[in-house]
């Protein structure tokens, strides 16, 4: 009888795999971290402290996550038109620097991890950056590659890897994937992402322009999204059936999607980009292009549809937000750390950069309801989720600026000029996504000849 009074002992995590499959992981007040990991502490206002292994203790409002340092193995594809064609990467992450007030590896559990952060789902995320980087020029692997081009890969690797997730590279090698690469099935997850990605439309374009009330809506818990509180829920990319006023979606989302999934969920699964599985246990990313699915489709089969596309829309709004809030003021940071060269044009962009990048996390911190118009003017969900588009259009924006800072890092004082011409045109696509994100409407377009 004594035994309905007594306090139930709360039921430990789940800390296997930490180490070998498994990364980081959150953990609550309580739990004991394994030997040999690291405790990552974060306060309500999403400054951190790292703890030594050991009973978790947090006072209120406090996070937890612990890491184990690795070393880590995954296999890239640094080409998706040549799957059979890998680069086997092993990674750590590094103890803290005194030198800096915030480590990058922190930022990044803090700011895109949900719950667990698995191998595999991080190594699907550093394919895509690399994918990313490689199409764009920004990195160069080109056939029959020298010496000295491997070298310059390899410090431009090295370098994004530790700005853009704060590890460094241990080792990189090229390996043969071929006999790990089943491209039935690859070409069987590219079918059913046509195939979600147009189920998912129909049904949104039949969904009534008319929203809930405020009481009841579902996008209550989640307009705030800066805040530094939110929790860290899986989210999936909303679908590309979002067009208005003549844009096509789909072709933002080719670019947005592998940005806008978390690299890890709760219960160690990833909604990242649709992946096509490897006998060998490993995940070949599959990119869309420009008019490909925009929704997630999960390894083990198509989609199904967990939540309404409209609150699948206000979580993958309210996550980007998340991200912009907490990263843009580490972006200009490190961005003021720079050595630059001499001279006083660079000096004036390198200002004019800083001052573009502070309007625009003056405008994430002032970005108004998802779900609202205007106080009392509901707005469509085919307008929502233009918008929710526009937010994930400004975070690949700030993506591309991560790794515009690796470059800058490693610059020459003659490639200067051409960097900041980069990052004007990254600057440009962040405030552009940004201001239609604020509009409830697109702007009318009179026609001229």
């Amino acid at each position: 009888m004594m035994g309905l009074f007594s306090r139930r002992r709360k039921q430990a995590t789940d800390t296997g795999g930490l180490g070998t499959t498994l990364i980081a992981l959150r953990l609550e007040a309580g739990d004991v971290a394994p030997a040999q990991s690291t405790v990552v502490v974060f306060n309500a206002a999403g400054h951190a402290r790292r703890m030594a292994a050991g009973k978790v203790l947090c006072e209120q409002g406090e996070m937890a996550f612990c890491f184990h340092p690795g070393p880590y193995t995954v296999d890239l594809i640094p080409f998706a038109a040549a799957p059979e064609w890998g680069l086997r990467l092993r990674f750590v992450v590094d103890a803290a620097n005194p030198r800096v007030p915030q480590q990058r590896f922190d930022l990044f559990l803090y700011s895109e991890t949900a719950g667990r952060l698995m191998v595999a789902d991080f190594g699907v995320s550093v394919e895509l950056a690399l994918q990313a980087e490689l199409a764009q020029g920004a990195l160069d692997l080109p056939p029959c590659t020298t010496l000295e081009e491997w070298h310059a890969f390899r410090a431009g690797l090295n370098q994004l890897m530790y700005s853009r997730y704060g590890v460094t590279v241990d080792d990189c090698v090229p390996v043969d994937l071929g006999e790990q690469i089943d491209y039935a099935t690859i070409l069987q997850t590219r079918a059913q992402q046509e195939a979600a990605a147009h189920t998912v439309a129909a049904a949104m374009e039949q969904t009534p322009a008319a929203m809930p009330p405020a009481g009841q809506s579902a996008n209550a818990g989640i307009e705030h999204a800066p805040a530094a509180g939110v929790a860290n829920a899986p989210i999936r990319l909303a679908p590309a059936a979002a067009s208005a006023a003549g844009q096509t979606v789909n072709a933002a989302a080719g670019h947005v999607a592998a940005a806008a999934a978390p690299v890890g969920k709760g219960d160690g699964t990833s909604d990242s980009m649709p992946t096509a599985a490897r006998p060998g246990g490993h995940a070949a990313a599959a990119v869309p292009s420009a008019g490909q699915a925009a929704d997630a489709v999960p390894r083990g089969g198509p989609v199904t549809a967990a939540a309404p596309p409209s609150v699948r829309t206000a979580e993958q709004d309210a996550r980007a937000l998340r991200r912009l809030f907490l990263e843009l003021p580490a972006l200009s940071a490190e961005l003021r750390l720079l050595a630059l060269p001499e001279g006083l044009p660079v000096f004036q962009q390198h200002q004019a950069l800083l001052l573009r990048l502070g309007m625009a996390a003056l405008n994430v911190n002032t970005m108004p309801s998802l779900a609202w118009s205007a106080p009392d003017q509901p707005l469509a969900a085919i307008d929502q989720a233009r918008r929710a588009t526009q937010t994930l259009i400004a975070q690949v924006a700030l993506d591309e600026a991560w790794s515009l800072l690796a470059r800058l890092q490693l610059a020459d004082p003659q490639q200067w000029p051409q960097l900041l011409d980069e990052a004007d045109r990254i600057c440009a696509n962040l405030e552009t996504g940004l201001s239609l994100r604020r509009s409830a409407h697109i702007p009318r377009m009179e026609p001229s000849l």
